[in-house]
């Protein structure tokens, strides 16, 4: 018959209160700084999204200039036919002048609207 293992006695350890304390604090330090290097990859990543898409809304910001501007000069020419260059231009003008003003003004009053 077997005989039941004795138990190992308890390791006799050494270590102070201070010693365990110090490694607990280190132990801390590390788990935090692993955190705030998990929090900066994080940030990267999305700043490399953020930045594609910054870079096509420019893109498309550069290309609706390029169509108003179009526009812009096709309502000139419109109008410089019928009116003469000098009329049509100012026509042209206060007209675009005034759809871009609107804008303006109702974009203004949704700003002060939420605050």
């Amino acid at each position: 018959m077997l005989k039941p293992a004795e138990p190992a006695p308890p390791e006799d350890d050494d270590r102070g209160i201070g010693d365990i304390v110090s490694d607990l604090i280190d132990d801390a330090k590390a788990y935090a700084q692993a955190e705030v290097d998990l929090a900066k990859a994080i940030a990267a990543d999305k700043a490399r999204d953020l930045k594609v898409g910054g870079v096509l809304l420019v893109a498309a910001l550069v290309l609706a200039f390029g169509a108003i501007t179009a526009l812009s000069v096709g309502i000139f020419a419109l109008l410089a036919t019928f009116l003469g260059p000098l009329l049509g231009g100012i026509v042209a003008f206060l007209l675009i002048g005034g759809v871009a003003g609107l804008l303006a003004w109702a974009g203004i009053a949704k700003i002060r609207d939420s605050f």
